[in-house]
């Protein structure tokens, strides 16, 4: 039997920008190398497998081309702009996961995702890897990590976009992956990032819903504001509107259909 798979790119309105997820809805998660390797045959940031477990409630899992993700923003924004747009849900969808929790997703009047992420702020470590020092071409001022990555901070955007690295040596950093970070000056945006996770996934991560809940809290605190517009300045780039709520962290984006399709092993 075939599976219809949809193809969104999110974090952005303009197609062939953002970040681009494949989103398949399955019966049940019993052949865990199977969604390994649709990942790997989609050789996209991740393909979110969802299980439908009632009215407007899922199980999501997320997969890389190397490994399965514990957490992943961009994916759940396309299978919730999924949900939205293609299957005609309406209200909040609760999405569950392994790692996370629940994520609460709705739908705003602008047709753009809002999703409810627990806050994963960095802290100050003890020791900064040498792994990480050469891994960057450009020495950050402060290091700091979260469960997901290590923090490069950054004064200038500049340094972020201009930044090289040393995926041989940021490897070795396994769990972890690295986002280089600083202020915009652009006059639109709060903070830049880039995200960097060749132990996890690939080079360069086009847009990362997920880092951003720590990088929301980062630079709210940094900035003295709840309210924050991020660019994440790959070679797509990509948007996310951040707002610091209580014991949450609201991450919002817009998505775009690329393709749907049908899946035949």
């Amino acid at each position: 039997m075939a599976l219809e798979q949809w193809i969104v790119d999110a974090f952005t309105n303009t197609p062939f920008r953002g970040n681009s997820a494949a989103v398949v809805i399955v019966d049940n998660y019993e052949d865990v190398q199977w969604m390994q390797n649709v990942a790997l045959e989609n050789n996209l940031s991740e393909t979110a497998f969802l299980n439908k477990r009632g009215d407007n409630h899922y199980f999501i899992r997320w997969f890389s081309p190397l490994t399965e993700i514990d957490f992943c923003g961009h994916a759940t924004l396309a299978a919730s702009h999924v949900l939205f747009e293609q299957l005609g849900l309406t209200g909040e969808i609760k999405f569950s996961t392994t790692s996370v929790g629940d994520l609460l997703v709705s739908q705003q009047d602008s047709g753009r995702v809002e999703m409810s992420f627990p806050i994963r702020k960095p802290r100050q470590i003890s020791r900064i890897p040498s792994q990480l020092l050469n891994g960057l071409s450009i020495p950050p001022k402060q290091v700091l990590r979260s469960e997901q990555a290590y923090f490069a901070i950054y004064d200038n955007a500049s340094d972020v976009t201009e930044l090289i690295t040393n995926n041989a040596e940021l490897v070795a950093l396994a769990p972890y992956d690295v986002v280089a970070t600083a202020p915009s000056n652009d006059g639109e945006h709060d903070f830049v990032s880039r995200y960097f996770w060749p132990a996890n996934g690939g080079d360069e991560d086009p847009v990362t819903g997920s880092i951003h809940a720590g990088l929301v809290p980062y630079w709210s605190e940094r900035l003295n504001k709840t309210s924050l517009t991020a660019l994440q300045a790959s070679a797509r780039t990509g948007v996310l509107y951040g707002l610091l709520k209580h014991d949450k962290v609201l991450i919002s984006g817009d998505a775009v259909l690329f393709a749907k399709s049908q899946l035949f092993v």
